[in-house]
């Protein structure tokens, strides 16, 4: 199970001097001219799979583009590390674990062996304890300490733990099983606590303490709290099963917190947290969805596995977005990517995909350790459409700095008023056309006098209003957001993720940095506490120190 080989150096390969050649020369690349053209250039440049239609015709590419793309992804030998990620070989190498979330969405019947074990039953059985739990506070069998039903259930996470499950359970709020509202909370603020808990009774609220380690510190300390609270609410240490359950690979810890064992729902080390939504990470959507929605979820994602696996390079939707990705980062500059949802319920997805992408590429050197040779992942930012339009889409059209965007938006509205919908999906498309066409001087020039403006204020103001235009998309449209296509949406960015990684050579599945961060905050809060009072490595640190302890006062 060895990782399947060593990363090589991208920049040296033959694909990737051909794209630097291919990119000068298509420096006076205009897609208004490529437009006019080609009258097949949207049909040569979609895709349709597993309930999503990709547009990706309005990029800054030709079909000799692609071609380079593709031969660059046949040269890092895409085809081999996608299949050892199947196989359950070791792709995390500091680390020295598989990366197995697809695992959690294959049938029963499935055979895949990690450590000579076939780890497919495990994984069905932890299904079918999620399937219990679910039935039994569905149907009002799960009673509080004053033999109520569950009414409200409180998932307490952060990073992974939270933030695929938040944006699932929301964006699937129309599918939401009547009863039970799932809650999130992940910050170590005290003052989302306060709000959170003012609106709960202790005798009807189920926790579910998300941690692998049940030690992460924003988690442990919520979960502190939530126990204070419930018990100061009447509740009782002897009836505390009933109100606190965990995901967590530490049973000894969530044991010693009150949690009973048979409640301690497993996390495996071959699955990351950012990955972790389709496993009982997942406990908060299943409860909210109900089971036959959650896995009409996990069967999307498996389909999108299925096509990343089988479908050929340039008709793979996974594969064509990361190469449009690698081509702009890489070979146009491009620092950051937008992911600009039109629909509400998915105002959550730029959240999750931020650490879905920045957790995963935010990487500085390959799998051996050696420094990458080139720009990796990208900033990822953006939010829900129309809003964005009165706010930083302004940058995006005028700004100096190239942003792709990926625009995703459902042609059905569940909640139609008037003709919203119609204008919503207007909005879309016409943001990603002004982005293409833009504004030339000639035209700015002509509108100005349309409206009958003297020629010295014509040339006043026509600078003003050219917009560039030539700035590339992606518009990924589906029917309607669904538990099935939510899950292929979902797994196709995780897929993209993995492919830029495997071209550049580093690894997607540790995040060495996020954990520098958490020691560091130990010494920090020892300082702060008057338990250290030797300074702190730092002066800026320490003055910032000996100010809040200045002024602090409880």
């Amino acid at each position: 199970m060895a990782y399947y080989r060593t990363p090589h150096n991208v920049t040296a390969l033959p694909a990737w001097q051909a794209l630097e050649e291919h990119r000068a020369a298509m420096q006076g690349f205009s897609m208004r001219e490529a437009f006019n053209a080609d009258p097949q250039r949207f049909d040569n440049f979609s895709l349709s799979t597993c309930g999503l239609f990709l547009d990706y015709s309005k990029n800054l590419i030709t079909t000799e583009t692609r071609d380079l793309l593709v031969k660059l992804a046949d040269e890092v030998k895409l085809s081999e590390a996608i299949k050892a990620m199947f196989d359950g070989e070791i792709l995390n190498a500091s680390e020295g674990r598989p990366a197995l979330h697809t695992a959690l969405r294959r049938p029963i019947g499935d055979k895949l062996k990690v450590g000579g074990t076939n780890i497919m039953p495990e994984v069905h059985k932890v299904l079918g304890q999620i399937t219990e739990l679910v039935t039994r506070i569905h149907d009002g069998l799960w009673r509080g300490y004053t033999e109520k039903p569950i009414t409200d259930v409180v998932n307490i996470g952060i990073g992974g733990s939270f933030l695929g499950p938040q944006l699932v359970s929301e964006a699937l709020l129309p599918y939401s099983q009547k009863g039970v509202r799932c809650h999130y909370l992940a910050n170590i603020d005290g003052s989302e606590f306060h709000e959170l808990s003012a609106k709960l009774r202790a005798e009807t609220t189920l926790f579910i303490v998300s941690s692998k380690s049940f030690g992460t510190l924003e988690t442990l300390k919520n979960a502190q709290a939530a126990r204070a609270w419930y018990l100061a609410q009447g509740g009782s240490e002897a009836e505390l099963h009933r109100h606190f359950i965990a995901v967590s690979s530490n049973n000894a810890a969530a044991v010693a917190f009150g949690i009973r064992e048979e409640n301690i729902f497993p996390m495996w080390d071959w699955v990351g947290g950012r990955y972790s939504l389709w496993s009982a990470i997942g406990l908060p959507i299943a409860l909210s969805i109900g089971m036959a929605n959650f896995k009409e979820l996990l069967s999307g994602a498996y389909t999108m596995d299925q096509h990343f696996l089988t479908a050929p390079f340039a008709e793979n939707m996974p594969v064509m977005l990361a190469l449009l990705g690698v081509w702009y980062g890489n070979f146009w500059n491009a620092q950051s990517h937008a992911i600009l949802p039109y629909d509400h319920y998915l105002r959550n997805i730029t959240k999750h995909l931020q650490q879905l992408d920045m957790e995963s590429n935010g990487k500085s050197v390959r799998q051996d350790g050696s420094p990458v040779t080139t720009n990796t992942g990208p900033v990822i930012w953006g939010g829900v459409g129309a809003n964005g339009q009165h706010a930083y889409h302004q940058l995006l059209h005028q700004g100096t700095e190239l942003i792709p965007a990926d625009f995703i938006v459902p042609v059905v509205s569940y909640n139609p008023v008037a003709d919203h919908h119609q204008w919503l999906f207007a909005n879309c498309l016409s943001q990603s056309q002004a982005l293409m066409l833009g504004k030339t001087r000639a035209e700015a020039e002509a509108e100005l006098r349309h409206k009958g403006m003297p020629e010295a204020e014509v040339e006043r103001l026509a600078p003003h209003k050219v917009i560039p235009g030539n700035r590339p998309s992606n518009t990924l449209v589906v029917e309607r957001i669904s538990p099935r296509r939510l899950g292929a949406l979902v797994a196709m960015y995780e897929h993209k993720v993995f492919v830029q990684s495997v071209i550049w050579g580093i690894n997607a599945f540790d995040q060495w940095g996020v954990e520098l961060g958490k020691e560091l905050g130990k010494n920090v809060y020892q300082r702060l506490i008057g338990d250290v009072e030797e300074p702190a490595e730092d002066a800026s640190t320490q003055g910032l120190i000996n100010f809040f302890r200045s002024r602090h006062r409880g």
